[in-house]
């Protein structure tokens, strides 16, 4: 099961390229913020920095990525072009950079006037790429299981959005709000219904492509968004009419359909032809391994609600999902979407009369390796930080901050190198 892939329609390498070199300075910040302020960010996850830090790595890391993939992914797998991509992308990237760094500072500062303000440049940049993408779906059928996702995807992103939206006007303005439970559907449509059914459906090309793997079997394929997306809604529901047995049922089948994907995807990594690990496979185990025991993490919360009760469970489950499931994910496709559309687009340059360089000569393999140890050593660090705050929060941060700020300079040398052979190709060609 793969979807047919037309890199025709790609749009310019800078419409996604944008998006990916800056994510990782919003977790280079995540860091540094820890470092400043240490153990009391372990103290609890309303702590203003643990909420800042938490913001800064789900939106301003994770958000900036998976808005860089949607403008590439759009026209390439669901022949779906966006208006004008170049000038898109420098709207999207303005609105939510700047409504991040609003967003950290407002929940940092204790701000309502930042929180009003970045909630509304949030929803402003969420309402433009729904409304994009919306537009040049129209006509666009589902004819494989990843356009369907992409699809589906868009509904949680409006879910998670608006009830950011809400909460954030909400503590803004003082409105009595149930913020705790509205904060943990919150991460549901965040986690679940947008990055998790963004995730699999990318995943469903990414994963056989790059990796060597059968490909998706198809009814999976197919369940898997309609039924994330409908135990998000009944999860709403329960939330809305108060029935918490409910909210514990759909959490527990959550997890089961997360532990499904993630049980799917190791299988098929077990048939792989390659037989070399290298950091975009590494970086994958990372984030399933980290992935099934988070979600376990939730089955058990789900049967055993005092669980959750336990200090420092929380934070635990956040850290682990969060850092050690979702972003080696989004780390392990950059390692291979960024050289590989560098790559197509030197392809395309050459005119069949030019040669394009290896992907490797555009981002190695070894620095890749050396930057996914630095980052596995970052998460240690932060789930120990959990037991040992005093001792292991600010090496937490520095490894963080180093790893993230390492990712960085590896895509920038990646573009670097672009760069230097997009020159050399174009005075082979005028030599000719």
């Amino acid at each position: 099961m793969q979807a047919l892939l037309a890199f025709e329609n790609a749009p310019p390498l800078m419409a996604p390229f944008r998006f990916f070199i800056t994510a990782p300075l919003f977790g280079v910040l995540a860091g540094l913020l820890l470092i400043v302020e240490g153990p009391s960010l372990f103290s609890s996850r309303w702590m203003p920095g643990t909420l800042a830090v938490t913001h800064l790595l789900t939106v301003g890391f994770m958000l900036q990525v998976m808005l860089g993939a949607l403008v590439q992914i759009f026209p390439v797998v669901a022949g779906a072009n966006l208006w004008r991509p170049l000038r898109l992308s420098a709207m999207l990237h303005s609105g939510l950079t700047l409504g991040t760094c609003l967003l950290a500072g407002g929940f940092y500062f204790g701000s309502p006037l930042l929180l009003s303000v970045a909630a509304g440049v949030l929803l402003l940049t969420a309402l433009l790429i729904l409304g994009a993408t919306t537009h040049a779906l129209i006509g666009v059928r589902s004819t494989s299981p990843t356009i369907l996702g992409l699809k589906l995807a868009l509904a949680g992103l409006a879910g998670v959005v608006g009830l950011g939206v809400l909460m954030a006007w909400g503590l803004a303005h003082g409105w009595p709000l149930p913020l705790p439970m509205l904060a943990d559907l919150h991460a549901a449509w965040g986690l679940g219904a947008w990055a998790g059914v963004l995730l699999a459906a990318i995943a469903y090309v990414v994963v056989p492509m790059f990796q060597l793997t059968p490909g998706y079997p198809a009814r999976p394929g197919w369940l898997f968004p309609c039924c994330m997306l409908l135990i998000v809604l009944l999860w709403s529901g329960a939330v809305f009419f108060d029935i918490p047995n409910m909210i514990r049922v759909v959490q527990g089948i959550t997890a089961l359909l997360g532990l499904a994907f993630a049980g799917l995807t190791l299988r098929l990594q077990l048939k792989r032809r390659r037989a070399r690990a290298d950091a975009t496979y590494r970086y994958w185990q990372i984030g399933l391994a980290a992935s099934i025991f988070a979600l376990l993490m939730l089955l058990t919360a789900a049967m055993w609600p005092a669980a959750s009760e336990i200090d420092g469970w929380t934070l635990f489950f956040g850290i682990t999902l969060l850092a050690g499931g979702f972003v080696p994910f989004i780390i392990g496709m950059l390692y291979k979407i960024v050289p590989f559309l560098a790559w197509l687009h030197l392809q395309n340059q050459g005119q069949a009369k030019v040669v394009a360089p290896n992907m490797n000569k555009i981002l190695s393999d070894a620095d890749m390796q050396r930057q996914m140890k630095c980052y596995a050593l970052a998460v240690v660090l932060l789930l120990g930080a959990v037991l040992f705050p005093e001792w292991l929060a600010r090496p937490a941060g520095v490894a963080f901050a180093l790893a993230n700020g390492w990712l960085g300079f590896n895509l920038s040398l990646a573009i670097s190198r672009y760069r230097k052979h997009s020159a050399e190709i174009a005075l082979k060609l005028a030599a000719r």
